[in-house]
């Protein structure tokens, strides 16, 4: 009986290992993705929007889905 738990002892640190390495894994995934991402966004605000170009920027939506339509707020009272 004590065999099978050593057994299930080894088991058990062999999986903590395993959790340990694929969160390390997943991190630099995460992590990998974030600088994208940051990359990708810092480009769209110089490049895109830089250089006062941000007011020749059409916006495909404005106007589209105002914050305060009074077709659907109406006081009522």
């Amino acid at each position: 009986m004590t065999s099978f738990w050593l057994f299930l002892s080894k088991v058990f640190k062999w999986s903590f290992g395993f959790y340990d390495a694929l969160g390390n894994v997943l991190n630099w995934l995460l992590f990998i993705v974030c600088c994208v991402l940051f990359i990708y966004w810092c480009y769209v605000l110089v490049v895109t929007l830089g250089g006062n170009k941000d007011k020749e920027y059409y916006s495909p939506t404005e106007g589209k889905n105002p914050y305060y339509d009074p077709k659907i707020y109406k006081r009522e009272g």
